[in-house]
């Protein structure tokens, strides 16, 4: 077997793992969600509409629609974040972004000479990019 297939090999596994898995259900759910999804389309539709404003020059901007425009967008945001599918989709996105960048971290250490069965990915940012799987 060479290396382009034991990658597609280590495609099938990432798929097959729990946290892949619950990424996927936990996606469709919040997709799903239709008062989740009226609030994103809000939420954005709100930073458009905030970003024109802003673009105007100064002497023609609304400020008081600049402001109502920010608290309405920070008011959305809490109930965007607080919805039990977008916290639920949060929380399995972080874990399969940690899974890929732990599996990243150790083809990097490998290439750059580390043993494949010893080298461990980092916990954290190092402050280091030189042998870095790459950020988040």
């Amino acid at each position: 077997m060479d290396i382009m297939e034991l990658t597609r090999e280590l495609g099938k596994a990432l798929q097959s793992d729990d946290r892949y898995i619950a990424y996927q259900i936990t996606k469709q759910a919040q997709e799903d969600d239709l008062e989740l999804q009226a609030l994103i389309h809000g939420f954005e539709n709100m930073r458009s509409q905030i970003n024109l404003e802003l673009c105007k020059d100064e002497m023609y901007q609304d400020t008081n629609r600049i402001k109502e425009l920010d608290e309405n967008m920070k008011s959305n945001y809490k109930k965007i974040m607080s919805n039990k599918n977008m916290i639920a989709f949060n929380s399995a996105q972080s874990a399969l972004e940690s899974l890929v960048s732990n599996m990243t971290q150790i083809i990097s250490l490998c290439a750059n000479g580390a043993d494949p069965e010893t080298c461990q990915p980092s916990s954290g940012c190092g402050g280091s990019c030189s042998a870095c799987g790459g950020c988040g």
